[in-house]
């Protein structure tokens, strides 16, 4: 009787174990965004990049510091005829207000939050990391007429609550999967290689507006992936707006 006892709890053990397994695999969606488990916790994931079939990838600026590249990174993408994302800073739209305009009046640049002041949001109680994002899309909707949809953390530093934040306001909390590294100061060559070989279906590549050899690289990187097939659309075209499970790695799933 021990021994059938024994094997039962065995056996509930080794169910509970792959229950778990499966639904770390798979991600849950239990909110407007969604959730995996991640040990005994569920947690909350932004989108890193998109579960896709087609060839399509997106390319996006973080813009917090400077401006003296951001239209020759426009003439990049216009002369490429290529679609692209900016995260800028709530300082930095009121700073850089020409630029902006610039940037959101192309047709090419889908225009997102960055925060308002580039802290690091985690830290922040619920209604401090609301009034970042809601001055932030205040100011770029007085600028560029349209309020933002996405926004991306400063640092990449996200919490639980920044994404219940953002969920309540109506934004789409989104990372990236693939680094350039142009904050690090690589050569053009070298960044556009690292981009390259690391993009795949539905990947999200982070640049930023003021690196050192980002505007050598882009065309590099647009040409190098155009070769392989590759189309640019902006994430917000790309990313599924509902109806999505978000897996242990962070990339976006459309449901069944």
């Amino acid at each position: 009787m021990k021994f059938v006892c024994l094997r039962k709890k065995t056996l509930i053990k080794v169910l509970a174990v792959t229950i778990g397994l499966a639904l770390l695999i798979t991600g849950v969606s239990l909110t407007s965004s969604a959730s995996v488990f991640v040990g005994k916790t569920v947690r909350k994931l932004p989108i890193y990049c998109v579960d896709k079939q087609e060839k399509e990838v997106a390319i996006s600026f973080d813009a917090a510091w400077g401006a003296d590249k951001t239209l020759k990174i426009l003439e990049t993408l216009e002369a490429h005829d290529v679609k692209a994302n900016f995260f800028v800073v709530g300082f930095w739209a009121e700073k850089y207000k020409d630029e902006l305009k610039k940037l959101a009046d192309s047709g090419r640049v889908e225009i997102g939050t960055h925060s308002n002041t580039h802290p690091h949001m985690p830290k922040l109680n619920k209604s401090q990391m609301e009034l970042e994002l809601t001055t932030s899309c205040n100011i770029i909707e007085s600028v560029c007429g349209v309020k933002p949809e996405l926004f991306r953390p400063p640092f990449g530093d996200y919490s639980d609550n920044l994404i219940d934040v953002c969920d309540s306001l109506g934004l789409k909390t989104i990372q990236w999967d693939v680094d350039s590294l142009d904050w690090k100061g690589l050569k053009a060559e070298e960044m556009a290689n690292r981009v390259i070989s690391k993009t795949q279906n539905g990947s999200i590549i982070l640049m930023h507006n003021d690196g050192e050899h980002t505007v050598e690289a882009l065309p590099l990187i647009i040409e190098g992936l155009k070769a392989k097939g590759y189309t640019f659309k902006t994430i917000g075209d790309m990313i599924y707006r509902d109806g999505f499970t978000i897996d242990h790695t962070g990339k976006q799933i459309k449901s069944a």
